[in-house]
C-alpha cells in the first residue's frame, strides 16, 4: 500500500522545513483529526464532494497518518493488514454481508 518512495518524499520534506520538532505523535493524530474534518466539510451538504477539494484533503489525512506510523516505527501495511485480520475476525463474510451491524449484534 504506502510506498517507501512516498514516506522517503515526506521525510525530506519535513526535514527541509524543519518541522519534526513539532511532530510529537499527539500533534500528528491531532491533525489528523483536523484534517479528517475538513475532508468531512466536503461532503457537509451534498453527498457528491468536489473532486479535487475531497482529493487534496484525503491527501492531507493520509500524509499525517504516514507521518504518524513514520514517528511510531510502525509498517503502515502491516498495521492495516493486522487490523483486517482482527475485524475480519469480528465480521465473518458469512454473518457480515450486505449488513451494518456492529459485530456484537451479528445473529448466527
Amino acid at each position: 500500500m504506502s510506498d517507501a518512495e512516498v514516506v522517503n518524499a515526506l521525510r525530506a520534506f519535513v526535514a527541509e522545513r524543519d518541522w519534526a520538532q513539532f511532530h510529537s505523535p499527539a500533534n500528528l493524530a491531532k491533525s489528523i483529526s483536523i484534517e479528517a474534518g475538513e475532508l468531512l466539510e466536503c461532503f457537509q451538504w451534498s453527498d457528491d464532494g468536489e473532486p479535487e477539494r475531497v482529493q487534496a484533503e484525503l491527501a492531507d489525512v493520509l500524509t499525517y497518518c504516514l507521518l504518524l506510523a513514520d514517528k511510531l516505527g510502525l509498517d503502515p501495511d502491516a498495521v492495516v493488514m493486522t487490523k483486517l485480520e482482527e475485524t475480519r475476525k469480528k465480521y465473518p463474510a458469512d454473518r457480515a454481508r450486505g449488513r451494518s451491524a456492529k459485530y456484537d449484534q451479528l445473529s448466527d
